[in-house]
C-alpha cells in the first residue's frame, strides 16, 4: 500500500506540496485539515487533496504530517502530533514542518521522547499570495530546502524527508535551528520589512498626491509586491525572530543614513561608491 501524506494548512506552501508530491508519485494519498471552511471548501473543489479530514483522522491516518501553518500555531501543533505520537507507540510516523523560524520549534520539541520522529524543514519559495487558490505545480522547482537540527532527528526520517523534497525537485542544505533564523532574518524577513514600510510610505502620500500608482512602473511593483504578504504568517515570524531581525532593521537603517547624507551633501562621488558597491550584489544573484 502506498505512502499517505497529511497536510495540515492548505496553502500557498501546504497546497503546492499537496499537488506536486500526489502527481510525482511520492505519495500514494495525499489528506488535508484546513480550520477555515471558505478554504477548506475550496479546497477540496479545486482538487488539492484527495480529502479533507479532521485534525485526528490526519494524524491517525497520515504517514508523514506536513504542518503548514503560521509558526506560533505549528510549535503548540508539532508538540501536539508527537505528543499523540508517543501515546499510540506510533515509532514509524513523521511529522515535519515547513515555517520560516526554526528555533523556537525546535527547542520546544528538543527533549521530548519522539523528537527523532520529527524533521525541521525550510522550503525556500513561496509568493506573496496565500490560500488554497494560491497553490500551484513546480513552486519548489530548483530551490533550496533548509534542514534544521536534523541530527536530532532519526537517520531514517530524515532520509524520508530528503526523499520528498527530492520529489519536489529541491536540494536540501543543512544548518542548525539558530544559523537559519539568522540567515532568513538577512535574505528573507527584512525583504519582507522593508516592502510592508515603503508600501505604507506610499500609502500615506498618496493621500495627498493621486497620480503615484498611476505612475507606478516595474520597479515599484517588484519592490513593493511582498507588502501583499499575509499578516497572519507574518506577525508570529516577526516576533519570533525578533532580535535577528532588528539587528539586521539596525544595519539596514544605517545605510539609508549614508545615502541619506551624501544626497543632503550632493556628494555625487559618495553617492556612486555606494551605489557600485551594493552591485557587487550581481556576482551572487543574477
Amino acid at each position: 500500500m502506498g505512502r499517505t501524506v497529511g497536510i495540515i494548512g492548505l496553502g500557498l506552501i501546504g497546497g503546492s506540496m499537496a499537488i506536486d508530491l500526489r502527481r510525482r508519485g511520492f505519495a500514494a494519498r495525499v489528506i488535508g485539515v484546513e480550520h477555515d471552511p471558505v478554504n477548506a471548501s475550496a479546497a477540496g473543489k479545486i482538487g488539492l487533496v484527495d480529502e479533507i479530514v479532521s485534525y485526528e483522522d490526519c494524524v491517525n491516518q497520515a504517514d508523514i504530517v506536513v504542518v503548514a501553518v503560521p509558526v506560533g500555531t505549528a510549535v503548540k501543533i508539532v508538540c501536539d502530533i508527537l505528543d499523540r505520537y508517543q501515546a499510540a507507540e506510533a515509532k514509524d510516523r513523521i511529522v515535519i514542518d515547513v515555517c520560516s523560524t526554526k528555533e523556537q520549534i525546535c527547542q520546544a520539541t528538543h527533549y521530548h521522547p519522539c523528537r527523532p520522529q520529527f524533521v525541521s524543514t525550510h522550503p525556500m519559495a513561496g509568493t506573496e499570495y496565500s490560500g488554497p487558490w494560491a497553490a500551484m505545480p513546480n513552486l519548489f522547482d530548483g530551490r533550496a530546502c533548509i534542514f534544521a537540527d536534523s541530527e536530532e532527528s532519526a537517520p531514517k526520517a530524515v532520509k524520508v524527508i530528503e526523499d520528498l523534497y527530492d520529489a519536489l525537485n529541491m536540494r536540501p542544505i543543512y544548518m542548525s535551528a539558530t544559523q537559519h533564523d539568522v540567515h532568513t532574518a538577512y535574505v528573507s524577513h527584512i525583504s519582507h520589512v522593508t516592502s510592508f514600510a515603503l508600501a505604507l510610505t506610499v500609502l500615506d502620500k498618496e493621500r495627498d498626491e493621486k497620480h503615484i500608482f498611476d505612475l507606478a512602473s516595474g520597479g515599484f511593483s517588484s519592490t513593493v509586491r511582498l507588502a501583499k504578504s499575509s499578516a497572519d504568517m507574518w506577525v508570529p515570524i516577526l516576533t519570533q525572530n525578533r532580535e535577528n531581525i532588528l539587528h539586521v532593521m539596525d544595519t539596514y537603517i544605517e545605510k539609508m543614513q549614508e545615502f541619506r547624507q551624501a544626497m543632503d551633501d550632493f556628494d555625487e562621488d559618495r553617492i556612486r561608491a555606494l551605489i557600485e558597491e551594493a552591485n557587487r550584489i550581481k556576482k551572487i544573484i543574477r
